[in-house]
């Protein structure tokens, strides 16, 4: 009944609309039949999984849509054989969409997305580096292109509707586009009615006839991409779980990093290269290799910095949507670099100007965690956050070990730092005797404070 992808037509369109969003052109569609032209067109975020592949078959059979269905390949394991792309565009086929497209985003994703939120110093909550917040304007975006692409009015998600997603993803698509309509199936009064839990859903997939694995092991949820994974739901939905009596269940915080007690006893010393403020290569020093290309050492800085147990938290944070969860994440080579880079701003960058960017980084932080990536303070802030990266190049040292990151060393050809002037040991220029001045000036309203406080007769 099936057929091969190599046997199903295969269409690698180029994007001809003069919207200035996209950066990758080319598009990778697997077409199974003709869409019928008397029906609406829709493009569906689609997984594979149990729940988008029932949002889909509902979609097609019983709200009459004509449906695309759409997965971003930003480096997760769920696409990383052909056999796993083939066994998702089969499901696709079967749950009634009339044709597959499958992006290869990982190259926009680390260069568009994650590097410039590194260079801003963006951490949600002094935590969280937002590796789920940032990945959904890159799916967002060539989502909407598809729309586009397929003249499709209609767009949709499978995100639940109690979670920040849903929120992310409708504000993306609205941003590019304000004539795309939203279908949310997890907000319709009608499918919630029908699809209660888990044990509904399974039903109307075998009623379909959509593959499935009806068993799960653990009933947490999983989200990843290159950046990190992320496990919440289920167990986890315990705060004080698992505790000291207990293990994490299944393989939370095991699938890009190692426990800290099976990370090795000798560490990894590394190199990093940044040029205005984005990584452009690393060495090993302790093997010699050296990777240039900027998206090729972000998937080997995961490797490496996973096999030394880098990048693994386990917090609670506040949801957009009023709300607070849990949430285990592992996110190694974006721990190295939030670490490294900020380190070689502290050598190249002003410090009057970090201080600024430092009170904007908030807000920064909250626009992605929210959703907000196509508006236009983002906008603004991210042409100030790029502008405050021009003198940040250079290099920095730094070895792995045991779950840390440590800064060693760091260099620059645009370096404030002076040897001379804050030498201990050489006089470098600086008169010592324009501190008196400095000082006492300093002095005054310290000096005013205390007369007023004794008058009162307030004594700290």
């Amino acid at each position: 009944m099936f057929r091969s992808l190599a046997a199903r037509k295969i269409v690698r369109v180029q994007f001809s609309s003069s919207r200035l969003f996209s950066s990758t052109p080319k598009f990778n569609k697997t077409e199974f039949r003709k869409p019928d032209p008397s029906k609406p067109k829709l493009v569906l975020a689609y997984s594979g999984g149990l729940d988008t592949s029932c949002q889909l078959a509902y979609l097609a059979k019983e709200r009459g849509f004509e449906v695309a269905a759409y997965i971003a390949d930003l480096g997760q394991d769920d696409v990383k054989s052909p056999k796993d792309v083939e066994d998702i565009c089969k499901k696709a086929e079967i749950s009634g969409a009339y044709c597959f497209y499958n992006e290869d985003l990982k190259s926009e994703f680390v260069n568009d997305f994650v590097y410039p939120m590194i260079s801003s110093s963006a951490f949600y909550e002094g935590r969280y580096m937002m590796g789920t917040s940032i990945a959904r304007p890159c799916i967002g975006k060539r989502q909407v292109e598809i729309c586009w692409e397929e003249g499709a009015k209609y767009i949709s998600h499978g995100s639940t509707g109690k979670g920040n997603d849903q929120v992310r993803f409708e504000l993306c698509y609205l941003g590019m586009d304000p004539n795309l309509e939203c279908v949310t199936l997890w907000r319709d009064p009608d499918y919630c009615e029908e699809f209660q839990g888990r044990t509904d859903l399974i039903e109307y997939a075998q009623k379909i006839g959509i593959p499935i694995s009806q068993t799960k092991k653990h009933s947490y949820s999983e989200d990843e991409n290159c950046l990190h994974i992320s496990y919440e739901s289920g167990e986890l939905e315990d705060p004080a779980f698992p505790g000291h009596e207990q293990e994490y269940p299944g393989l939370v915080l095991k699938k890009k990093t190692v426990d800290i007690m099976d990370a090795p006893d000798t560490p990894v010393d590394l190199t990093i290269k940044f040029e205005k403020g984005i990584p452009t290569s690393v060495k090993n020093e302790t093997d010699g290799t050296e990777i240039t290309d900027p998206t090729d050492l972000f998937f080997y800085l995961n490797e490496v910095a996973g096999a030394h147990g880098v990048g693994r938290i386990d917090i609670v944070e506040n949801r957009f949507v009023g709300m607070k969860s849990r949430g285990c994440y592992e996110t190694p080579a974006g721990t190295v670099l939030y670490s490294a880079h900020r380190d070689l701003e502290t050598l190249t960058m002003d410090r009057e100007i970090m201080r600024i960017r430092d009170t904007l980084g908030p807000k920064y932080t909250e626009l992605v965690y929210n959703g907000f990536w196509f508006s236009p303070e983002m906008k603004f802030l991210k042409n100030i956050m790029k502008d405050a990266q021009e003198p940040v190049s250079g290099e920095t040292s730094v070895r792995l070990h045991k779950g840390n990151v440590m800064n060693r060393g760091r260099s620059s050809p645009h370096s404030l730092y002076n040897m001379d002037l804050v030498s201990m040991d050489v006089h470098g220029g600086y008169d010592p005797t324009i501190a008196t001045g400095f000082i006492k000036t300093l002095a005054t309203r310290l000096k005013a404070a205390k007369k007023r406080d004794t008058d009162m007769g307030y004594d700290w």
